[in-house]
């Protein structure tokens, strides 16, 4: 007896046309962090492998990174849905100017902090996974910069949060276990209210691709419980980004890893958050980020004063850039707050001038604290003339920091400057201005004790201290080289900044107009 056949039709479905090559490449940085971070963990016992190879895969991932913002920026947002499924159905990688700028600049600094672990990490280290970890750590980041999906964002979160934590106890003293669990409780308890959120919002819609929510919200929403999903939002990412009130994690944990594992979390674990707030906040719920924008204003002033207040009472330099780590997310949160397409756009550069400076500085405190035996400032001194090079990149950093010109943080703390006033909070412009004046005096101070004086507390004045020797000769230009490659990043921003700023208003007006988001998802505008 024949069995008669139906004919389905999957185009309602399932995707049917092939998927143009170039577009493959908005998951090529998760293929090559996940494929390179097993095989290193795989081949753990090679210790010979685990530079070159780390190395090669962070070249891979900077080529892949660079190639998708140049797509981006010349066809507009790119769009995949996993295992063929049409979204909302799918799981969808989108990628537009902000998330593949950031995913750009992360690789960027990925690939200098592994140049810079390749002489400061031994090789016990090595084969006890730093390079293994540090990938998989990019594989959660770059995820979260590129998903399109905000549970799928929920899980790049902890894949970020599993390989950090590794990096972080590397080494097993007492101090790093101290340190660890400090930064894993706070984490954890922010992403239990990531979660919380993200189940309330399925519950509400039914979805979670964000292009889909997007349309969906610019409906009416009468009964929907956004408000309270908007503010379990904020406050599992403002956990994350080291907000206040709950920013004291940061100071606490983050002086305790290596140097190079320092200063990636100080370059880029805060600036997911930030990310993650931005485009939750301002694209997928617009409505809530307008009844939340005083609230969001408000936590952006106790963030900046926390930080630059905090800083100038620090006597240990790495705790001390922890706090001009917050005092910068402060920043940010002034231009979410803001709201405007000059607001975020100084967000942006902001957060991207930090991922630079803020590496920089934490390589920079390493090398010193080698250098003079302690990350205490009453210990240091006289590193001036240990290292006049490292002196110069070093006053560099803490200049573009404190947002002087000719360099980046000068731009990115002027757009946040110029449109708060132009939307008539010259209050918080000025909040913006004095906070900057306290980082740049906290900032000046610690480089004066370690660098300029002739040695510690109780030197006689003229005395140049005796190094420790602690820093082998022979290391010492290798790493620097990643901390001038930093350097010469930001100032190169601060004298043609052009670029980066046209990167930042794309990336802005992505957001505020989120069409082209949701056509490249669905295929027609909505």
């Amino acid at each position: 007896m024949a069995v008669s056949e139906k004919t389905v039709d999957l185009s309602q479905a399932m995707v049917t046309a092939p998927v143009a090559p170039a577009d493959a490449l908005i998951i090529a940085p998760i293929i090559i962090t996940l494929f390179f971070g097993g095989l290193l963990l795989m081949t753990r016992k090679r210790a010979a492998w685990q530079v070159p190879m780390g190395l090669f895969a962070l070249v891979l991932l900077l080529a892949a990174c660079a190639g998708l913002l140049a797509r981006v920026l010349t066809a507009g947002p790119v769009s995949v849905t996993m295992g063929s499924w049409l979204p909302p159905f799918g799981i969808s990688f989108t990628a537009d100017a902000l998330g593949a700028s950031f995913a750009f600049v992360s690789s960027l600094v990925a690939l200098a902090v592994g140049l810079f672990a390749s002489r400061d990490i031994d090789g016990l280290g090595q084969r006890y996974g730093f390079f293994a970890f540090l990938l998989l750590m990019m594989c959660g980041i770059c995820g979260a910069f590129l998903t399109g999906d905000i549970f799928n964002l929920y899980v790049w979160f902890e894949v970020m949060l599993i390989a950090s934590f590794g990096l972080m106890v590397l080494g097993n003293t007492r101090t790093q276990l101290d340190g660890a669990v400090r930064y894993a409780l706070l984490n954890l308890l922010g992403a239990a209210f990531f979660l919380a959120a993200t189940g309330y919002l399925y519950g509400s819609l039914g979805t979670l691709n964000m292009a889909d929510i997007t349309e969906r919200l610019r409906q009416p929403t009468d009964g929907l419980p956004l408000n309270t999903i908007a503010a379990l939002f904020i406050l599992g990412f403002g956990m994350k980004a080291a907000a206040f009130p709950l920013a004291f994690w940061l100071p606490a944990s983050y002086h305790t890893p290596s140097p190079a594992a320092a200063a990636i979390f100080a370059g880029l674990l805060t600036k997911v958050g930030a990310y993650a707030l931005l485009r939750t906040m301002v694209m997928v719920m617009p409505a809530a980020h307008a009844v939340y924008a005083d609230f969001l204003t408000w936590i952006a002033i106790g963030t900046m004063l926390l930080g630059s207040l905090g800083a100038l009472a620090e006597s240990d330099l790495r705790r001390l850039f922890g706090y001009v780590v917050i005092s910068g997310i402060g920043i940010i949160f002034a231009g979410l707050a803001l709201g405007s397409a000059g607001g975020l756009s100084g967000a942006i550069v902001y957060a991207l001038h930090s991922m630079l400076v803020m590496t920089g500085l934490y390589l920079a405190a390493g090398i010193a604290a080698r250098l003079g035996g302690s990350q205490q400032l009453r210990e240091l001194g006289g590193l001036y003339g240990a290292s006049p090079l490292l002196a110069g990149l070093t006053l560099l950093l803490i200049l573009s920091a404190a947002a002087l010109p000719p360099f980046s943080g000068f731009w990115a703390k002027i757009v946040v400057v110029e449109a708060a006033m132009v939307g008539g909070r010259w209050w918080l412009a000025g909040i913006v201005l004095v906070t900057g004046l306290f980082t740049a005096l906290a900032a000046g101070r610690a480089f004066a004790h370690a660098f300029w004086r002739g040695g510690p507390v109780g030197t006689p004045d003229g005395a140049e201290k005796s190094v420790p020797g602690k820093l082998a000769a022979a290391d010492l230009p290798l790493l620097l080289g990643p901390l001038g490659f930093l350097t010469m990043l930001t100032l190169l921003i601060g004298l043609y900044p052009q670029p980066v700023l046209r990167l930042a208003e794309i990336g802005a007006a992505g957001l505020l107009d989120p069409i082209p988001y949701v056509r490249a998802v669905f295929g027609a505008a909505p």
